[in-house]
């Protein structure tokens, strides 16, 4: 039961009222103040303070304090005048448990009205943003619109200048092509005699030089082979038809590219600037995976996706070696690798299509596991459906499946080669 607080104090005016509470040194955060217009409550555990007040106030103007151990109520009197007492001393249960309920249904009802009004305030407030968002939004499309409209009058009276210059440029030059013609036919017209006899004293000379040259012609040249040879180009298009400077720009990043990744692999450095190809490499490998030289061959292969990572064919042939070595693991990660560089599924990758899902099949089965294996050897099927080594490889997974055999078969071995 809570202790009800007896030493407050409260003094008053002709329009306040004044009230103390003392908060036994409570601290804040356990203090909670409850007040309506006919009620105030201060609950402070295991203390309490209850009035009911003498007559109304305007709970709207009044304020509560709590500071320096106390609580201190600025109470408006809604009618003025000097009260007799603070509290109905006198009223019975009945009647103050109507005040008290009375005072929870209002103050939920502000609450309640509180929120309300909170939450209209907000809506505004979103409403207004949004309408003055949208104004925003108008005013620059219009200014975008009028630069647009300004910009296009300018062009096309510039556009109309323009035609206007190169119509009278094209009637001057007509007219001046006229006048040409108009001058050639009157001189046709009116021909003169120096230059007429000139004319005859040059052809007579011209028919002289002419029979002079006739006598003097030099015998024919043997024939001859004429070598020819044409500039290797890196790129497929006609010299004419490319750009010289930019392709030679994208070579020589490509070689500072390929120099760089070299000084940062030490075995990179150790080739010779020919040797430092893909291709190279991979053409190394193979004929180290041929010679049953499986380490060496995937040393090749690392250094060639090292220049190049997005060649599926050496992280394919990588994965036979692995599983020539036992490397099951790492046969499945360089066969899923180079599935998703074989993409998309083409006709002209179907073979190296057909190939990787082998060789994952068969270190799946390699490593018991069945169910995945079948998977890469139906996939397999669906590439080349009349491979009857394939057909028999994959019913024999089937009947391991289903415990008639306990062990891969011997013919998936053959599968992990070039």
């Amino acid at each position: 039961m809570p202790l009800m607080v007896q030493d407050y104090s409260w003094t008053q005016s002709e329009s306040m009222i004044y009230i103390s509470v003392p908060l036994k040194g409570m601290k804040l955060g356990k203090v909670d103040v409850f007040a309506t217009d006919e009620y105030l409550k201060v609950s402070f555990p295991p203390f309490l303070f209850e009035v009911f007040l003498f007559e109304s106030i305007d709970d709207d103007r009044s304020v509560a304090k709590i500071g320096n151990g106390v609580v201190v109520f600025s109470l408006h009197k809604k009618n003025e005048g000097l009260w007799e007492q603070l509290s109905l001393k006198n009223g019975d249960k009945v009647n103050l448990k109507e005040i008290r309920e009375r005072a929870v249904l209002k103050s939920q009802e502000k609450s309640a009205a509180d929120a309300k009004a909170k939450a209209t305030k907000k809506q505004e407030e979103k409403k207004y943003a949004l309408q003055s968002m949208m104004k925003l939004e108008d005013e620059e499309r219009a200014r975008i619109k009028k630069i647009k409209e300004e910009e296009r009058e300018k062009v096309t009276a510039e556009m109309e200048a323009w035609k206007m210059k190169q119509k009278e440029e094209v009637e001057k030059e007509k007219a001046q092509q006229r006048q040409m013609i108009m001058d050639e036919e009157r001189k046709q017209r009116k021909p003169d005699p120096t230059s007429v006899s000139r004319t005859a004293e040059n052809k007579g000379c011209q028919s002289r030089s002419i029979k002079s040259k006739q006598v003097t012609l030099p015998a024919p040249r043997c024939s001859g082979n004429i070598q020819v040879k044409f500039t290797p180009r890196v790129f497929p298009t006609a010299l004419r038809e490319s750009r010289v400077a930019e392709e030679e720009e994208w070579l020589k990043k490509q070689a500072e590219a390929r120099r760089a990744s070299s000084a940062d692999v030490p075995e990179l450095s150790d080739l010779k600037e020919e040797e430092r190809s893909p291709d190279w490499l991979k053409e190394k490998g193979n004929k180290l995976f041929a010679t049953g030289n499986y380490l060496a061959a995937v040393s090749a292969y690392n250094l060639a996706i090292q220049l190049n990572r997005n060649i599926p064919a050496l992280y394919s042939n990588r994965a036979a070696c692995h599983l020539k070595l036992r490397n099951l693991h790492k046969a499945i990660e360089d066969s899923s690798k180079a599935l998703t560089l074989l993409t998309p599924a083409v006709c002209d990758n179907a073979p190296a299509r057909l190939k990787t899902h082998l060789r994952r099949g068969t270190a799946f089965c390699e490593l018991e596991l069945y169910a995945e294996g079948l998977q890469d050897y139906q996939s397999a099927l669906k590439i080349d459906p009349h491979n009857e080594a394939v057909q028999a490889d994959a019913q024999k997974i089937r009947h391991i499946i289903q415990g008639s055999l306990a062990g891969p078969s011997d013919s998936q071995e053959e599968h992990a080669g070039h």
